[in-house]
């Protein structure tokens, strides 16, 4: 049975993972989380913040706090971080599991371009509607600065920092919402296109569900691929089966 077990967060599913774990007699465990939101929610057990230095800095950690088991339950765009703790990983021997909820699946009366990136996205967005509703996080808006002929509302839990698209509406609010929430949100701002990262699960499918509804068109960017050799669990369930661990 692991004894310490580090896991990366920042993700619903982490979250739950440290409540689970914590509540273990035996069972250490430390969630790190690398400090992007000004006030991030409770978490179970030990917390640290901000990066590792890299795949050799993290490898260090490993061995300087005797980790027996590493969960990589980040975004699951969080393509760096990833690679990053599947090296650590090989480097010391921790066995390592990734834990990733499934992307979201098309439903009937769904309008959606898939595109390859946010690049993609902004490339894609002219031909389809000039209000977009850009729903991909504070990070990597720059790849949309250069539109200045569309409109952007953007929502954030921290205000996002330059460069922004020039003509921009910004939202804060903190998750998760309702499909009541998103409709009101989409019509109040006369939404005609959303763009949205395929995070999966249904914490923020709603707004999926609110534009299919209003028969929006909707960009989703699609997931990064995973390094090669790494295969991913869609739940806690499975990261406990990995590290030998039954139910509570």
């Amino acid at each position: 049975m692991p004894a310490h077990v580090l896991i990366l967060g920042g993700t619903t599913e982490a979250r739950r993972l440290a409540d689970d774990l914590a509540a273990r007699p035996g069972v250490r465990v430390t969630t790190s989380l690398a400090g992007r939101v000004a006030r991030p929610g409770a978490v179970a057990g030990e917390v640290r913040i901000g990066g590792f230095g890299g795949a050799q800095g993290l490898a260090d950690w490993l061995r300087t706090h005797d980790v027996d088991a590493l969960v990589d339950a980040t975004h699951p765009f969080a393509e760096t971080i990833t690679a990053n703790a599947a090296r650590a990983a090989a480097a010391t021997g921790v066995p390592a599991v990734v834990l990733r909820r499934p992307g979201w699946r098309r439903a009937p009366g769904d309008q959606w371009y898939d595109v390859p990136s946010l690049a993609g996205a902004a490339e894609a967005l002219p031909g389809l509607g000039r209000r977009v509703f850009l729903s991909t996080g504070r990070l990597g808006l720059a790849a949309f600065a250069h539109l200045a002929d569309l409109h952007f509302v953007v929502r954030s839990v921290d205000p996002p920092g330059p460069p922004l698209p020039p003509d921009t509406e910004l939202v804060l609010a903190r998750g998760p919402f309702t499909v009541a929430d998103e409709t009101r949100l989409l019509r109040a701002h006369r939404i005609e296109v959303l763009v949205t990262k395929d995070s999966g699960g249904e914490a923020t499918a709603a707004k999926l569900t609110a534009a299919r509804d209003l028969g929006l068109p909707v960009v989703v960017v699609r997931r990064p691929p995973l390094p090669r050799g790494v295969t991913a669990v869609p739940d806690a369930a499975g990261v406990l089966h990995r590290l030998g661990l039954g139910p509570a």
